[in-house]
C-alpha cells in the first residue's frame, strides 16, 4: 500500500496562530465535532414516532441505524488522505453541507428510504470530522497542547453525542411537528460550525505526489502497536453505546411500559454524559490503566444489560448505559492520545480514520444481528446474547492490552 506524503512533500502555509492563547482556538475547533454528534444522535428519540407512521420492525430500525456506520465507514476510506493532503477546511466545509442536507431529509422523511439517506448522510459528515476535525484540533493546538487537544476532541465528541438525543427528546415531547423542529435547530448548530471551520488558522496543504486517495486508512510502523491498543478498547466500548442508541428504547419501553421520548433521550444522554466525565476525570492517568478501565467498564455494562433483562429492572439498564458510555470514552481517550503522540501531524487524520474504522466495525454489525434476533426470539433473548458476546470480545481487548503491556508509551 501506497505511503502517505513524507513531511517534507508536504508543505504547508499557516496563517499566524495566537499562541498566547491557544485554548481559544482548541475550544473553537472542537464545536464542529459537537456539533456534528449531535446530529448524529438526534434521532433516537424520533424513532418511535417514525415507527409508528411507517410501521417497520426492530429490525429495519437497526438497518437504518446501520446505514450511519456504512456512511462513516466509507467516508474513513477517503477522509483522512484527503485532509492530511488537502487541508482540514477542504473536506471539513464539504462534510457540514451534507449534515445540512442530512437535517432535511430528516425533516421531510416519508418513509424508510428517506430515513437511511439521512442516516447515510450523517455517517459520511460523522466519517470526516472523526479524521479532520479532531486533527484540526490537534493542529490548532500545537506540539505543546496535544494531550489537551485529544482530550477535547474527544469529549467534544461525546457531549454532542449525548446531547443531541437529550435536545431532541425534549423537544419531541413538548414542541409541535418534532420531527421538523429537532433538525431546523441542528441546521442553525450546523450553520454556526461552518463559520468555526471558516475561521479557524488550519493549515492549507497541497498535494504533491501520488498515491491512492481511496483506501483502508492505516498508519505508520511506530502507530501500529497504538493503534491495535486503542481499537481493542474503543471497538467494545462504540459497540455497546451503538446498541444502547439504537435498541435501548425499545428496551426502556418495554422495561418500563412507557414511550415517553425524553426518557429515550434521556438514557442517551445519561450514557454519554459519562462518557465525558469519565474522561476528565482521567487525564492524570497512565494510558495503559485507562484501556484497562475502559475494557473493564464495557465488560460490567455487558453484566447489567444481562441483568436488565433478566430482572426486568430499568435502573440496571440504566447502569448499562452509564458503563457502556464510560467504557467508550475511555478507550475513545485512550486511543487518540497514544496516536496523537506517536503518528506525526502529515498522518495524523488517517491515523484518527483507521481507529474509527476499527471500532466501527463492529458497532456496525453486532447491533444489526441483535436487531433480527430480537424480531426472532424477543427483544430480551437478543440483548442477554449480545451482551455475553460483547463482553467476551471487551475480554480480549483487554488481554491484548496486558500481554503488551511494556510497550504501550506514556506521556512525557
Amino acid at each position: 500500500m501506497a505511503d502517505v506524503l513524507s513531511a517534507s512533500s508536504l508543505p504547508q502555509v499557516r496563517r499566524p496562530v495566537d499562541r498566547a492563547d491557544p485554548a481559544r482556538w482548541i475550544w473553537l475547533a472542537a464545536w464542529p465535532i459537537t456539533a456534528v454528534f449531535i446530529l448524529s444522535n438526534a434521532a433516537t428519540p424520533l424513532y418511535v414516532l417514525w415507527q409508528r407512521s411507517m410501521g417497520f420492525s426492530k429490525g429495519t430500525l437497526t438497518v437504518v441505524f446501520a446505514f450511519y456506520i456504512v456512511g462513516l465507514l466509507a467516508s474513513l476510506l477517503v477522509s483522512g488522505v484527503a485532509s492530511d493532503r488537502l487541508g482540514r477546511k477542504a473536506v471539513l466545509l464539504p462534510a457540514l453541507g451534507l449534515a445540512l442536507v442530512a437535517c432535511l431529509v430528516f425533516a421531510t422523511a416519508t418513509s424508510v428510504v428517506a430515513l437511511i439517506v439521512a442516516r447515510l448522510c450523517t455517517g459520511i459528515a460523522v466519517g470526516v470530522v472523526v479524521s479532520a476535525g479532531m486533527a484540526a484540533v490537534s493542529d490548532v493546538a500545537g506540539p505543546g497542547h496535544r494531550a489537551k487537544a485529544a482530550l477535547l476532541a474527544s469529549c467534544a465528541m461525546v457531549f454532542g453525542a449525548g446531547l443531541g438525543p437529550l435536545a431532541a427528546g425534549i423537544l419531541a415531547q413538548t414542541v409541535p411537528g418534532p420531527t421538523v423542529t429537532v433538525f431546523v435547530v441542528e441546521a442553525v448548530l450546523l450553520v454556526t460550525a461552518i463559520v468555526a471551520i471558516w475561521r479557524l488558522p488550519l493549515p492549507r496543504a497541497r498535494r504533491v505526489g501520488g498515491g491512492s486517495w481511496i483506501r483502508v486508512p492505516s498508519v505508520p510502523r511506530e502507530g501500529q502497536l497504538p493503534l491495535l491498543h486503542g481499537v481493542a478498547a474503543f471497538g467494545p466500548g462504540i459497540t455497546a453505546t451503538s446498541f444502547v442508541l439504537s435498541l435501548g428504547p425499545s428496551l426502556l419501553a418495554t422495561l418500563l411500559h412507557s414511550t415517553s421520548r425524553i426518557l429515550a433521550g434521556g438514557i442517551a444522554f445519561v450514557m454519554f454524559a459519562a462518557a465525558t466525565g469519565a474522561q476528565f476525570a482521567v487525564q492524570h492517568v497512565s494510558r495503559r490503566r485507562i484501556l484497562l478501565i475502559s475494557v473493564t467498564a464495557t465488560v460490567l455494562a455487558m453484566a447489567a444489560l444481562a441483568g436488565a433483562v433478566t430482572a426486568g429492572s430499568a435502573p440496571l439498564l440504566f447502569a448499562a448505559a452509564i458503563l457502556a458510555g464510560a467504557g467508550q470514552g475511555l478507550g475513545q481517550l485512550a486511543g487518540l492520545s497514544l496516536l496523537n503522540a506517536t503518528v506525526a501531524p502529515h498522518r495524523l487524520a488517517e491515523a484518527n480514520a483507521a481507529l474509527n474504522v476499527g471500532g466501527y466495525l463492529a458497532a456496525g454489525t453486532l447491533p444489526v444481528a441483535a436487531g433480527y434476533l430480537s424480531d426472532a426470539v424477543g427483544l430480551s433473548t437478543s440483548a442477554s446474547v449480545f451482551a455475553a458476546v460483547l463482553a467476551a470480545l471487551a475480554l480480549v481487548g483487554g488481554a491484548i492490552v496486558v500481554l503488551t503491556r511494556h510497550r504501550v508509551a506514556e506521556p512525557s
